[in-house]
């Protein structure tokens, strides 16, 4: 028998499957449930199959804890990736789309990195800054709401709308600091994680959260181990736009990256070249130069990036010897 090609659209309550074996395929659909997803795979375990996913956060988590504990190659795909992928496509449903993620598995399977669970430490990780993240999302717009209630002067509502939203806020405030404590516990009772924690915030201009972002995006360094990846990933390095002679941009950074951290990444640099460092230096002496000051920016969010990997790669505390680099 040849190899099988397993492709799953996965949504809150069902799977839709996609088994391609010798050419012929076959339809699927099961409760997201482990007991019916163990009951499908189980005769699968014993060939060489090939499964395909697109990453849809926490609705994985039953498929992935199954998939785990058997022999298959899996494969966690970017739905970005596989949308780009498709070409011109005319409709969609999730029978359609199953039959996608298995083609696309099919032809690309060598270009793919297969998946690796995760240790417990980073799953937990992972969770709680999701749900940090929720939290912070719900505080902000509670905080725009509160612009919206001077409208409601004079039906004499604004003042107690007003202290209501606010003792929402004091309450999201109160889980935010119990989460990002739980966080922090949960890092330092890892040797691991502990020892590349401390290191990474030796960096100038590196906290916390991207501490913590950093350990959970690169699943402590093991999902991507070079700095230029993870620049990429990030949205920090520039590309060149041009075609032939006549079109000619200014290399300009792509929109395709992951917006949280480069975030975290500019504030970063804020606080970088606020400090007394080289990447201080570095920002002045480019600014005084001439050059862009959102480009130098840029310039010192992918050098926090590479002194990061560094002092990871070289097991050594980052020293600030104020040498321009």
């Amino acid at each position: 028998m040849k190899k099988i090609f397993i492709g799953i659209d996965i949504s809150s309550k069902t799977l839709d499957i996609c088994v391609k074996i010798d050419g012929k395929v076959q339809y699927f659909n099961i409760q997201n449930e482990i007991k019916a997803i163990r009951s499908l795979f189980k005769k699968y375990a014993s060939v060489e199959t090939v499964v395909a996913m697109e990453n849809t956060g926490r609705y994985n988590w039953n498929l992935l804890e199954v998939l785990a504990c058997m022999n298959l190659s899996v494969y966690v795909l970017s739905p970005m990736h596989l949308k780009k992928s498709l070409g011109l496509t005319r409709g969609k449903n999730d029978k359609v789309d199953s039959l996608r993620i298995c083609s696309f598995i099919e032809r690309n399977q060598q270009e793919s990195r297969p998946w690796k669970p995760s240790s417990m430490p980073i799953k937990k990780l992972k969770v709680l800054l999701a749900e940090r993240a929720s939290r912070i999302r719900m505080k902000g717009q509670l905080a725009r709401q509160q612009h919206d209630y001077k409208l409601m002067k004079s039906l004499g509502m604004d003042k107690e709308l007003l202290r209501l939203n606010k003792k929402l806020i004091e309450a999201i405030d109160v889980q935010i600091k119990k989460i990002e404590a739980d966080i922090e516990k949960n890092i330092m009772a890892d040797g691991t994680l502990k020892e590349k924690t401390e290191l990474i915030r030796s960096v100038p201009g590196v906290g916390k959260v991207v501490s913590w972002m950093m350990i959970a995006k690169t699943e402590a360094f093991t999902s991507i181990s070079e700095p230029r990846k993870m620049a990429c990933y990030c949205g920090v390095v520039p590309f060149d736009h041009q075609s032939g002679t006549s079109l000619r941009y200014r290399p300009r950074v792509s929109v395709f990256a992951d917006k949280p951290m480069k975030s975290l990444l500019h504030l970063a640099a804020m606080s970088a070249i606020r400090l007394k460092n080289d990447l201080s230096i570095y920002y002045k002496q480019k600014v005084q130069d001439g050059k862009n000051k959102m480009s130098v920016l840029n310039a010192v969010r992918n050098k926090i990036i590479h002194r990061i990997f560094a002092v990871i790669k070289n097991q050594t505390i980052y020293k600030n010897d104020l040498v321009l680099s």
